[in-house]
């Protein structure tokens, strides 16, 4: 494997959590203001998306815990057991933007499909 200078904590962390850019922008997004609430509309507005692709995005996040989704809107949850990782991850996007997107890319897309089509949902 090529030395791109990702800690293996955070490239596993990408490789299990991360899907695509647009969700880790979004993770990134939302963390930035815990505090701030945002709908499928303006995430759409400020990813350059649909609104289709925003609610993905958003329901992907809720489901890896990673946001709190109420009443049609969703905020960070700074209280994630995955905050600190996802700071770490943050503060390495800014520094290894292309080395962090090459590997999402890089990632085989059909193979989380597949595996998704096996998990078991739990009823809330």
């Amino acid at each position: 494997m090529v030395d791109d200078g990702i800690p293996a904590d955070l490239r596993d962390f990408i490789v299990r959590s991360i899907d695509s850019v647009g969700q880790l922008e979004a993770l990134l997004l939302l963390r930035a203001d815990p505090d701030k609430t945002w709908d499928v509309a303006h995430l759409a507005q400020r990813l350059y998306v649909n609104e289709a692709e925003a609610a993905l995005i958003l329901a992907h996040l809720a489901e890896q815990g990673f946001v709190v989704a109420t009443g049609g809107s969703s905020r960070y949850d700074p209280e994630n057991t995955q905050n600190l990782l996802i700071d770490r991850l943050a503060e390495a996007y800014a520094r290894q933007l292309i080395p962090i997107t090459n590997l999402i890319h890089a990632k085989p897309r059909g193979i989380r499909a597949f595996a998704d089509a096996f998990k078991i949902k739990r009823d809330k």
